[in-house]
């Protein structure tokens, strides 16, 4: 759980990375500007370096005059970018907080989920972090909200096959 420290002290977060342990990018979300160049050399250089890390190695990186926090995850890298003054610690209970949202959405988040489920995975990350700040640290109503959307999603289509199957009927 996430503590009252972190709900009062504000941290920044350029950017958040998912990478499977291939080196392919399964998600990214920057929140500082960045060139399309200057991401894709971002992205080449930290799966570089976060990849080729011993699994004894700490799970923090100074990079750039940054400090880069991940933590592996099955065949997934939870990757966020930070200034060099906050708190690596909070950054790991973000990621961590992320992931168990995640699982409990899919059922035990996979890299397929991801690659097939991208939208929704965008979304979560979505109703968790806002400008690179944590939004909601509450599980519960991360849950209910993407059920909300789940459910408008679900009434949108079924309001599109009934109008579908209204014009099929009217060409006829």
């Amino acid at each position: 759980m996430l503590s009252d420290y972190m709900l009062l002290h504000v941290f920044q977060i350029h950017f958040v990375l998912l990478i499977s342990r291939q080196g392919k990018v399964r998600l990214t979300k920057w929140y500082s500007p960045y060139t399309q160049k200057e991401r894709t050399k971002v992205v080449r250089e930290l799966s570089g370096l976060i990849l080729t890390r011993g699994p004894k190695l700490c799970n923090f990186v100074e990079w750039r005059g940054f400090k880069v926090v991940y933590k592996r995850y099955a065949s997934l890298y939870f990757c966020m970018c930070i200034n060099q003054d906050n708190n690596e610690l909070e950054i790991l209970e973000v990621i961590h907080h992320f992931v168990e949202i995640l699982d409990r959405y899919f059922g035990s988040v996979c890299e397929l989920d991801l690659i097939f489920n991208f939208h929704k995975a965008y979304y979560i990350l979505d109703e968790v972090l806002i400008a690179g700040e944590l939004q909601e640290s509450s599980k519960k109503t991360v849950h209910r909200l993407i059920d909300a959307q789940d459910s408008l999603v679900e009434a949108a289509k079924e309001q599109a096959s009934s109008i579908s199957n209204m014009i099929a009927q009217a060409t006829k």
